[in-house]
């Protein structure tokens, strides 16, 4: 019981990635709020914790609205009696040449990604720094963190952002305990995963297998997908590393695709 009665705020957590990190903090012990756009797939994935004997609730949370996001993070503070961790995992991919590339889609991905973070990252700040018990905010960056590929100038744009974010929250926090740290996946087969693998065939002109082996893999040491578990353990570890000696770090969890 690696996170015993912590309090997380996990945003796009109703499904993929953030679900499972849900699933995994609910059994280590900690007490999680399911934020995500629709109440409704956030009630069912808290239902199904709550079955399975952990302590979740549920936050309508549009991560690019400042209202919602400031109003969900006081309800779970009033609800669980605080807060220790955020995971900044809510993200959408949009894929195009930069050339094809529609401002508003741009708007659009950098809004939910990096708005987000930083709308989520001052409401996870304000209160861990009135309670003073310090914290932990991660996020969920990726390979594209720090490489590039084509037709993905929103999302790398986005993703390196994160780590200019983390890094200036890990020297501002320090004082009040508040640590911060990105993961960054290479591919994990979700559903936004699964969606990029026809897109991506037909922009590049190639199979959706040449896609799988030859795009998304082809650098990795296994040819394997990264897991939504791998990312999940991860999750784990940052929480529970319980002090700022860990921060301002980026951690790589993608099959040895990006080694640093």
């Amino acid at each position: 019981m690696q996170l015993k009665d912590k309090v997380a705020i996990i945003t796009g957590s109703a499904s993929g990635i953030g679900k499972e990190i849900a699933i995994e903090y609910a059994r280590e012990g900690a007490k999680v709020a399911i934020a995500d756009l629709s109440l409704a797939a956030a009630q069912a994935t808290a239902d199904e914790i709550v079955k399975s004997g952990g302590q979740a609730m549920a936050v309508a949370m549009d991560v690019t609205d400042e209202v919602a996001v400031d109003a969900g993070t006081a309800a779970v503070v009033e609800r669980f009696g605080g807060l220790d961790v955020l995971i900044s995992n809510a993200g959408i991919q949009i894929i195009a040449p930069i050339v094809d590339f529609t401002y508003a889609d741009w708007k659009k991905l950098s809004a939910i990604h990096t708005d987000g973070a930083f709308l989520t990252t001052r409401a996870a700040m304000r209160a861990m720094i009135r309670q003073g018990r310090g914290g932990a905010i991660i996020y969920m960056g990726s390979v594209h963190s720090h490489l590039a590929s084509p037709l993905k100038s929103a999302y790398v744009t986005a993703k390196h952002g994160l780590l200019g974010l983390a890094r200036t929250v890990a020297k501002e926090g320090a004082k009040d305990g508040i640590r911060a740290n990105v993961i960054c996946p290479g591919f994990v087969r979700t559903p936004l995963v699964d969606k990029q693998i026809p897109e991506q065939a037909q922009a590049l002109g190639i199979s959706e297998a040449d896609v799988i082996k030859n795009v998304m893999l082809k650098d990795t040491v296994d040819g394997e997908f990264t897991t939504v578990q791998d990312v999940a353990r991860c999750a784990v570890f940052l929480a529970a590393f319980n002090t700022t000696a860990l921060t301002g770090q980026s951690i790589t969890v993608s099959h040895g695709w990006h080694m640093q």
